[in-house]
């Protein structure tokens, strides 16, 4: 139950919603929401733990802008330990423009030059020693100064303390990777979090089943696919454990849904919980996350969520 230490992006983002595509030509179309917001895979995953209780630490760099500064005091008011947050002077704080359509599912626009694709290996290596025994690393492939190479060598830094945890979210790859060309980088992850078309993207293959296996074969200690409404798949040491969402939920806005399952994941983990109660709880605080615009700054906390838990328990027969 010590500190958990989050490693990855901390940046503003603009959602408006919903969108209709269809009408984008036009000079000007009326939102019924338009949000300033914090995002960033890491910032979220930060945001979350923090609300539901945990001791958190985040590893990061924003610019030395109003931006960055709006980030290190949001994430100060919630208790999460900003002291491995740099300032890059050179460097603009990300901002995203998201847009939401009316289903909930998110359209990005961003910026190539600012600190959300320039964090770097040098960025994150000082912490490696300091940080805690459960280490999350929020975005593998979202960061392009974080190549393979890059990340592998990050990670063995991280796993030379023994017994310490390395858990690790990610997107979809951005330049063709394939699940070979990341086996130097899999190795050292005892937990990993993508989605199907994540996976499906790193083997060429449709069937999260297959996927979660040779994730696991590919060194991998725990493969754990997000399904969406179908909720996860896990698999270790050769089981599959297959957990359903919560149902009923009407999606609101996806943002930081992926993100939020993560922080639940490692929430429970770092509380000791079963693998099979792991996933249920990611379940759960991720069918909280989407029926609250933005992010995870309007995330009311760990109470919802345990009820959810407690019910998706009693509905699987758990």
């Amino acid at each position: 139950m010590g500190k958990i230490s989050v490693m990855g992006a901390a940046i503003i983002d603009v959602l408006a919603a919903p969108v209709n595509f269809d009408k984008l030509s036009v000079g000007s179309l009326p939102m019924e929401d338009i949000t300033l917001s914090y995002g960033g895979d890491a910032l979220n995953e930060a945001v979350v733990l923090a609300k539901m209780g945990a001791e958190v630490e985040l590893f990061s760099t924003v610019g030395d802008d109003e931006a960055g500064e709006r980030i290190v005091n949001y994430l100060s008011s919630l208790g999460v330990d900003t002291r491995g947050i740099s300032r890059k002077p050179d460097v603009p704080t990300g901002i995203n423009i998201v847009l939401v359509d009316d289903k909930g599912e998110r359209y990005f626009l961003t910026n190539p030059h600012g600190s959300l694709r320039k964090l770097t290996e040098d960025d994150l290596t000082p912490y490696t020693d300091t940080g805690s025994d459960i280490v999350s690393f929020a975005g593998i492939f979202v960061s392009p100064l974080l190549d393979i190479p890059a990340m592998t060598k990050l990670f063995a830094a991280i796993k030379k303390r023994p017994g310490r945890v390395l858990a690790a979210d990610m997107t979809k790859a951005k330049k063709g990777e394939t699940l070979s060309d990341l086996t130097p980088v899999l190795r050292y992850i005892d937990y990993i979090f993508p989605n199907e078309a994540e996976a499906a993207l790193l083997t060429g293959r449709d069937d999260p089943y297959e996927n979660a296996r040779l994730l696991t074969e590919a060194g991998v200690g725990c493969a754990v696919i997000k399904r969406g409404k179908e909720g996860c798949l896990i698999r270790k040491d050769g089981e599959y454990i297959e957990l359903p969402a919560f149902p009923g939920v009407k999606a609101l806005d996806s943002t930081g849904a992926g993100d939020t399952f993560a922080a639940g994941f490692i929430y429970a983990l770092s509380r000791g919980f079963s693998l099979r109660d792991c996933g249920l709880f990611a379940n759960a605080a991720a069918s909280v996350a989407v029926e609250y615009p933005g992010a995870t700054e309007k995330f009311p906390g760990i109470e919802k969520v345990r009820e959810r838990y407690e019910d998706l328990k009693r509905l699987s027969g758990y």
